[in-house]
């Protein structure tokens, strides 16, 4: 098989292989799929979450153990299984938004001849990711990055996934206490109790409060209703029914709640604080400000008066037929 990559046009029908680690990666590309052409015997490898088993479902699917970040022997592992995975079936391309994820299946498709494109996340504002640079660096993969600021050399544009929402107004019941959604991202071994405590340093955080906390579990009894992981559902009636929903600055979740019409609040996790690998989270912050689909604040500047603006604003999308909004959106298109 030729490893010249093919046209990628929605009106080309292909079978693909498409990868990414949970979160915002395989949440963006399950929204580029259709205009990548990806047809329903396409291949998605993802691991195993509440959040995959949702957007993948009925889907050709193969799950693969967690890779931590920068974690090279779970690559690995991943690597050996995935090429043992696609080695007696014919793929037009593969493609990976990341993370790790792509270190492991873009190679393993290279070796089976199979055409290779890495599209950069959209939180990757400023330049690439460690993935996304050693990609580069190993030559044979065709590079995209959602933001023409920074394209050159081997790295083309692709167009953003948030490309097609904009703010609106809603009305917000202001005789009542405000009812909260928070939900911190499950990436596994980073705490957040920095926004936990910012959120009860507001005083809105009440019986109508919903937690979804990951892997920042707590001692101290919350206020509302506090769990550790929500299957697809529960997540989506609690954002839904909330006033107001704070998350972390986690591509992937900001992506939902944006298709679901809801305008975040998302707050930044920052290395220093050991709450990721790195500062990345920055940069979608800030894609969020200049946009104006969110709003994006550090730990620090987390207010009551930010969340009752919030409370009053909303997102449309492409698919909304009308300007006005009477709830919070029309659901994940």
């Amino acid at each position: 098989m030729s490893t010249a990559l093919p046209s990628l046009e929605a009106e080309t029908p292909r079978k693909l292989l498409l990868a990414a680690s949970t979160g915002g990666h395989i949440a963006q590309l399950v929204r580029l799929a259709p205009g990548l052409g990806a047809t329903d015997d396409s291949l998605w490898i993802s691991f195993d979450s509440p959040q995959t088993r949702s957007l993948l479902a009925g889907r050709r699917t193969l799950v693969v153990p967690y890779i931590r970040p920068r974690d090279w022997k779970s690559t690995a592992q991943a690597f050996r299984l995935i090429r043992e995975a696609v080695a007696d079936e014919q793929f037009e391309a593969a493609v990976s938004t990341g993370a790790a994820l792509a270190l492991a299946a873009l190679p393993a498709a290279r070796m089976r001849g199979i055409p290779t494109l890495y599209i950069e996340s959209v939180s990757r504002v400023q330049g690439p990711s460690l993935s996304g640079r050693i990609l580069y660096g190993l030559r044979g993969t065709q590079m995209r990055t959602q933001h023409r600021s920074w394209a050159h050399g081997r790295w083309g544009v692709h167009p953003s996934v948030l490309e097609t929402f904009e703010t609106t107004g809603r009305p917000v019941d202001t005789t009542r206490p405000l009812k909260i959604f928070v939900t911190l991202g499950t990436i596994e071994g980073y705490r957040f109790d920095s926004l936990v405590d910012a959120v009860l340093a507001t005083g809105l955080a009440g019986s109508d409060t919903t937690w979804q906390l990951g892997y920042t579990t707590r001692t101290d009894e919350l206020p509302g209703r506090a769990v550790a992981q929500m299957d697809a559902a529960d997540f989506d009636k609690s954002a839904r029914e909330a006033d107001v929903v704070i998350t972390h600055s986690g591509v992937g979740t900001i992506l939902g709640l944006l298709e679901m019409g809801i305008y975040p609040v998302a707050v930044v996790r920052r290395s220093a604080r050991k709450e990721h690998v790195d500062d990345h989270q920055e940069q979608i912050a800030a894609l969020l400000r200049e946009t104006g689909i969110g709003s994006a604040v550090e730990v620090e500047q987390l207010t009551a008066d930010v969340l009752k603006d919030a409370a009053t604003h909303a997102i449309l999308t492409d698919s909304d037929a009308a300007p006005e909004l009477t709830g919070r959106g029309k659901g994940r298109s």
